[in-house]
């Protein structure tokens, strides 16, 4: 049983509450949104899904969730029998997770009665937003790799276990090759790396005996050679080759520190010098896209790279202006008024028009309209249920996000270069907005 249950923010309690004595259980529409894009980022990957729906499926509330509810204030017995049947019922529809998206479109969308819609407003966010704003951020990071494998080394920088292990996910859809992490090379199925870390080259009575014995262990590692002095610790796996002959299996060395440019340049002459053209180097130590950037321009000759902290915080974009907003509410269009805070009324679909294998603009409408273009917006939870043919495995949501990004304009990939997209709103919705505005200031 999932244990989400009291997941939600107390205000969601006390509107439920009053939904519930006030009777108000008739259909309401949620849209799930980002309103501004980060300065840094030209598109977003929606990512996430997957765990929400079983989050949301697996909801329940157990006699220790409701004993605690009875302990406060918000709570009456009838109301508190009322959760104890909990089962969410409606449905949802979402963009297919790897999808790239812009600011203002939904994501996902949630039709339900208007207190099972508004309990998973928190959870909603949390689950979307987190592994939306990582997944956004490896992309970049893939992209600036240019080919390179990336590993994510991130678990013990991230903000809490669950963002680690979720994040892991996200990173793979996004294109990154696998993770360090274990715990979510169990939960999600990824590929898992890892190399040494420093302290057993301390530990050990001398550099040469680390990879020595190490390697005695895991014929096939990749050693750590930066310890010490990073190019004599090359030549230690050098002499351990040559020692080893035909039996050396070791696959990589790891750079850890320094400058990455020249010391990967000096590591692959020293190998290749050696007749190990096969041995692969890796890179890591404070690295994000804008390093990793620099670094493949320049043509460095680095096979992997090892992205920790910056990517596994999203560090320069740690948040999103994500929002879950009702739109629709008893068969009428609902939104908010407020300043630099507009919202679509109704419920909606975004197509995305493609020329020539190329994304072109997106057009959100109503929810019903017919417009050129790919809908975006497709059927995953219906009463309450997952829709099986809408399932994917992780490889599948890989691929498509990566034939997705490749579909954006060129000027979207850009890291460092600002750019636009065109997403437009269709007259009828434009009409719709125009409609409901007027009604709610009457």
């Amino acid at each position: 049983m999932s244990s989400s249950a009291l997941f939600a923010d107390l205000y969601e309690f006390a509107m439920l509450r009053a939904y519930f004595e006030l009777g108000m259980n008739a259909q309401a529409t949620f849209s799930l949104f980002v309103r501004k894009l980060p300065p840094q980022r030209n598109f977003l990957i929606a990512a996430g899904l997957d765990d929400l729906l079983h989050e949301i499926e697996h909801w329940r509330f157990e006699p220790h969730h409701i004993d605690y509810l009875g302990s406060l204030k918000i709570s009456s017995q009838p109301f508190l029998d009322w959760l104890a049947d909990f089962r969410f019922s409606g449905d949802i529809y979402a963009m297919h997770e790897g999808t790239p998206f812009f600011e203002n479109e939904p994501i996902l969308e949630v039709i339900a009665p208007i207190a099972e819609a508004q309990l998973i407003e928190t959870l909603v966010l949390n689950q979307i937003g987190l592994q939306t704003m990582l997944a956004s951020k490896a992309a970049r990071v893939v992209a600036a790799a240019r080919g390179a494998s990336v590993v994510d080394f991130g678990a013990r920088r991230a903000q809490g276990m669950d963002a680690a292990i979720k994040g892991a996910r996200a990173f793979y859809i996004a294109g990154v090759e696998s993770t360090s992490n274990v715990a979510a090379g169990q939960a999600y199925g990824l590929p898992l790396a890892g190399t040494m870390a420093h302290s057993f080259v301390e530990a050990c009575a001398s550099e040469a005996y680390a990879f020595q014995s190490f390697s005695d262990v895991f014929p096939g590692t990749t050693l750590l050679v930066d310890t010490y002095d990073t190019l004599e610790g090359v030549k230690k796996v050098v002499a351990l080759a040559k020692t080893r002959g035909p039996n050396f299996k070791v696959r990589a060395v790891r750079l850890d520190s320094g400058d990455l440019d020249l010391l990967s340049r000096q590591t692959r002459r020293i190998l290749d010098d050696a007749g190990l053209t096969d041995v692969r180097i890796v890179a890591s130590g404070g690295l994000e896209e804008t390093r990793i950037d620099a670094l493949t321009s320049r043509g460095a000759p680095i096979d992997v790279f090892g992205v920790g902290t910056d990517m596994a915080a999203s560090s320069d974009a740690p948040n999103l202006d994500i929002a879950y907003k009702l739109t629709e509410y008893a068969g009428k269009g609902r939104m908010k008024l407020s300043a630099g805070k507009r919202s679509l009324p109704g419920r909606k679909q975004v197509f995305r028009e493609v020329r020539d294998g190329v994304a072109t603009r997106d057009v959100i409408a109503r929810e019903g309209e017919t417009l050129p273009g790919v809908p975006l917006l497709q059927p995953f939870m219906l009463s309450g249920r997952r829709v099986v043919e809408q399932s994917c495995d992780l490889p599948q949501i890989r691929n498509y996000a990566k034939e997705q990004i490749a579909a954006l304009p060129a000027h979207l990939k850009a890291l460092g270069s600002p750019a636009r997209y065109d997403v437009a709103i269709s007259d009828e919705l434009a009409s719709y907005e125009r409609e409901t505005r007027a009604h709610l200031i009457e």
